[in-house]
């Protein structure tokens, strides 16, 4: 029965629907940003990069580009970009490479403006240090009637714990 319902919600999770959505809202935002992720290139290699081993101290509440480029890694490149890379090569054969590398660069845009969100709705806790993230820009960008999607957020968040990172 679990492995049923799994099923069901797998598909309809992964299903063409949600592919769409992903691309979809790629390409709309990709539209909106006039292709950032393409103009703006340069300019990101330049300031991660090209700053990566220059020694610098990050003024209190900032991060040295070293600092932002590991802490991008960590928070990208996960299970799902090992195993999930190689499951679709296996599956889908060189077609998946070239979908993959569509979906990347459509996906750079998404992962800009929730970046650009979560720094500009961002808050200080009671320590003086700064949080943020989707739910923070649900809670302080949609306002009070939204507190129950970022509460639902940060719940399916933590559900997801249990199934991947360190229990994968």
């Amino acid at each position: 029965m679990i492995a049923e319902l799994n099923k069901v919600v797998n598909d309809f999770i992964w299903g063409v629907p949600a592919m769409v959505c992903i691309i979809g809202v790629g390409l709309y935002l990709s539209i909106r940003t006039g292709f950032i992720q393409v103009r703006k290139f340069p300019l990101a290699l330049k300031s991660t990069v090209g700053k990566i081993f220059k020694k610098q101290e990050a003024s209190d509440g900032a991060m040295t580009p070293f600092q932002a480029v590991c802490t991008a890694l960590a928070a990208t490149v996960g299970t799902g970009n090992i195993a999930g890379v190689a499951g679709a090569i296996a599956i889908g054969g060189p077609g998946a490479v070239f979908w993959m590398w569509c979906s990347a660069l459509l996906g750079m845009c998404t992962k800009f403006c929730e970046v650009t969100l979560a720094v500009m709705f961002r808050e200080k806790n009671n320590q003086g240090e700064y949080v943020g993230g989707p739910m923070y820009y649900i809670k302080n960008g949609l306002g009070k009637k939204w507190y129950w999607l970022a509460a639902l957020y940060s719940l399916f968040g933590v559900l997801t714990v249990f199934g991947t990172g360190n229990a994968t």
